[in-house]
């Protein structure tokens, strides 16, 4: 192997590469699943929450395969993909009639974490049929929330684990890379913001952006065993969109993005630029984020 191996941020050099065919070769009879947590395990290769990084290892592992770079055992089995047919989110059907007025009248909101619970089934059907970009399955650490006034659902936020790198992020924050890839676990972000279209509360949003800030880091932790000390969002001006929820919540606008994705080899444009906006959960949130 001339050059070192690039996976996911991480440099794999020859002396790696050896260790996972030691391993190979020590456990001839045994599955890719078995080798992938064996690696991880030797190298403390484990989410924050301690589960091991299976399924990221077994990513490395194949794409070592493909390169030629290892001989991975057969396959035990060929399990049906189940992201090729993938069903929708089925229509769970809600009080359409519209809801206005001051927000006082509608308090006290209801603010629910819905994951994992009967509720992420109406949570996936509301974005799937409600928002403009649809219901998309999140990979990686993950919370959803349903807003309901007087029993009705009224909105739902979701958020997720946030990007390797953004770099007006990275520059306001002020971490180096080698922080950045330690404790980007620390931060999360806004997915999904929707209300439903027939609900029309002034200040609705960005008072459920303040519900969000009071409450994700205890429901992270409960979820995933780690803390949360920053949120961001990206905000599309190409579809209209302002960021004025989070401005009036007191967010701060933290620049644009550069239009490129995350895997992009061009180095041109190729989508639309967003604004970004972020809130730190806590005043020190930059020793937590250099910690």
């Amino acid at each position: 192997m001339d050059e070192p191996i690039r996976y996911r941020g991480k440099i794999f050099t020859t002396q790696e590469i050896e260790q996972i065919r030691e391993v190979i070769d020590t456990h001839p009879d045994k599955s890719r699943r078995f080798i992938s947590q064996e690696l991880c395990r030797r190298w403390g290769w484990t989410q924050p929450n301690g589960i091991l990084k299976d399924m990221v290892c077994r990513g490395l592992l194949k794409q070592l395969e493909t390169l030629g770079l290892v001989d991975l055992p057969p396959r035990k089995q060929n399990p049906p993909n189940p992201l090729a047919k993938r069903s929708k989110p089925e229509r769970i059907e809600v009080d359409q009639s519209p809801l206005d007025g001051a927000i006082a009248a509608i308090k006290p909101i209801e603010f629910l974490q819905v994951r994992r619970t009967p509720l992420e089934k109406l949570y996936n059907s509301l974005i799937e049929h409600y928002h403009y970009l649809g219901y998309a399955r999140l990979v990686g650490e993950h919370v959803k929330y349903v807003a309901f006034a007087h029993g009705r659902p009224v909105a739902c936020v979701g958020w997720c684990s946030a990007p390797r790198h953004i770099g007006c992020r990275d520059r306001h924050i002020g971490w180096t890379q080698e922080q950045r890839k330690k404790n980007i676990s620390l931060m999360t972000t806004n997915t999904r913001f929707l209300i439903l279209p027939w609900v029309r509360i002034p200040n609705l949003a960005s008072h459920l952006l303040g519900l969000c800030a009071r409450r994700i880091c205890r429901d992270w932790e409960q979820l995933y065993n780690h803390e949360i000390v920053f949120l961001e969002t990206f905000v599309d001006p190409a579809r209209g969109f302002s960021g004025t929820c989070y401005k009036a919540a007191n967010w701060t606008y933290l620049g644009q993005t550069t239009g490129r994705g995350k895997d992009d080899q061009s180095h041109k444009v190729n989508r639309s630029l967003k604004f970004v906006f972020g809130y730190p959960l806590r005043s020190d949130f930059r020793q937590a984020l250099y910690g």
